[in-house]
């Protein structure tokens, strides 16, 4: 639960700063004084690093996602494996309890009551 408290959390606080990088340039492009072709590039060039920081965001929540992905099937993986060793040990232990109780009372061994 924590876990997922934590994930919204950190995703509000990149929403957000991405949304402070974006009004921040667009407030500074809007308020320094330059003719439109320069504009223009400053414009583009701060499009394009906002472009290359969604891109590095992006990559670093898919390797996350991945992550996160293997560990749940490493623990399924760890968590059937103990699964398979109780049964065995609790059919084991049945087989012994039963072989015990027919050895203490062979004469009741097949009959119905």
């Amino acid at each position: 639960m924590a876990d997922r408290e934590e994930e919204g959390m950190a995703k509000g606080l990149m929403v957000g700063f991405f949304s402070g990088v974006v009004v921040g340039a667009v407030v500074g492009v809007l308020m320094a004084p330059k003719s439109g072709r320069e504009m223009r590039a400053e414009l583009k060039e701060r499009a394009d690093d906002m472009a290359d920081d969604a891109e590095e965001y992006v990559d670093r929540a898919r390797g996350k996602a991945v992550e996160l992905i293997n560990e749940g099937k490493k623990r399924s993986d760890e968590i059937i494996t103990d699964a398979r060793k109780k049964a065995d040990t609790l059919l084991g232990d049945a087989e012994k309890i039963l072989s015990d109780a027919r050895t203490k009372s062979p004469g009741t061994a097949g009959k119905k009551n």
